[in-house]
């Protein structure tokens, strides 16, 4: 009888992080359907507008803590206005869960009958801490600990409840979740700036740095991801928060980060390995490039096909629905063949 995979994915599997370009939540379902058929994700539409951004995103999901927009040009905000915390739940929240609630309907609709690992993807609390300001001073969620505190509560109850609705939508799927990071080394650097822009948000504690994440991991109650490509990958903290899975860049990464990731291997984590998308790439090559990756950090081939899960480096909505959905196709081919590839390593 064969072993049974640890992981909620099968050896040779292919994801995409999340965001598609576009307006129509139906078509990107399809695209993310027919070239991810073994390990779908609910697509992200941010080129919506405010509410399909990752900070209005996560803000659809929070429980008795009501968000608005606001204009400025915040962290991670590209030009595009932000997000504070509101009196009272008004027009832009309601359109935030519209959008979520549309994207659902369409995932639905093209996954009817799925049986298999589905991903969600949610801005993490560090990451929404850093980038949804508080009601009166402006300043980050972040400057205030006991706000941090109320937000990931907050965002770990909304979790689950979103978890179990796509649950119930779609009964077959095995339900992972990712949490996207990209503004945690920030907040460890101490770099994300005050509403002024002439200081710098202090750095909270380590244990907080793991306990709000690791609340908001707990929240779900199967695989979870923690996703940053950002070349300061926090391992220290995302493992310690513990976290299933670990989602980087491959090109982000430095000497020293071998050992990190051969550690988190050797821990049985899963390893989410981004490859970036790059005119003329081919499959051979981002399997080979995984491979080489895997061989650096001094682990058994036999493992790597099961535990790692190949993607696009981040998110697609920059590119054109016709490169998308090859970015979205190489990686599921470059999955196909690493086992072969490994196979013949062993």
């Amino acid at each position: 009888m064969a072993e049974q995979s640890p992981f909620a994915w099968g050896p040779g599997t292919a994801t995409g992080i999340g965001s598609m370009p576009g307006h129509d939540p139906l078509e990107a379902a399809r695209a993310v359907a027919d070239e991810l058929p073994g390990f779908p994700h609910l697509p992200e539409l941010p080129g919506r507008g405010p509410g399909a951004d990752i900070t209005g995103r996560a803000a659809a999901l929070l429980v008795d803590i009501p968000t608005e927009v606001t204009p400025g040009s915040g962290l991670l905000r590209q030009g595009r206005g932000g997000w504070r915390i509101a009196e009272r739940p008004g027009r832009d929240l309601r359109r935030a869960r519209s959008y979520l609630s549309a994207d659902a309907d369409a995932l639905e609709e093209v996954l009817d009958g799925y049986e298999g690992p589905l991903k969600l993807q949610v801005a993490g609390p560090w990451t929404l801490a850093a980038t949804l300001e508080q009601p009166r001073t402006l300043n980050p969620a972040l400057a205030d600990p006991g706000l941090v505190a109320d937000l990931a509560a907050s965002l770990a109850e909304g979790l689950a409840a979103h978890v179990a609705e796509v649950a119930k939508r779609l009964p077959r799927a095995t339900i992972v979740v990712q949490l996207d990071e990209p503004a945690l080394p920030a907040v460890i650097a101490g770099t994300v700036p005050t509403a002024s822009g002439l200081g710098r948000l202090r750095v909270p504690d380590e244990e907080s740095l793991r306990d709000r994440l690791r609340q908001v991991v707990a929240a779900v109650s199967g695989d979870s991801i923690v996703h940053c490509c950002s070349r300061d990958y926090p391992f220290g903290i995302i493992r310690a928060a513990g976290a299933r899975a670990l989602s980087l860049d491959l090109s982000q990464l430095r000497a020293g980060d071998y050992d990190q990731l051969a550690a988190a291997a050797e821990a049985g984590l899963g390893l989410m390995l981004g490859y970036p998308e790059r005119i003329g790439a081919t499959a051979e090559a981002i399997a080979g490039s995984v491979a080489e990756t895997w061989r650096r950090m001094s682990q058994p081939p036999a493992r790597c096909a099961e535990q790692v899960v190949i993607t696009p480096a981040c998110g697609l909505a920059g590119s054109s629905p016709e490169r998308a959905r090859k970015a979205l196709g190489l990686v599921r081919e470059a999955a196909r063949i690493l086992p072969e590839m490994m196979g013949e390593l062993s």
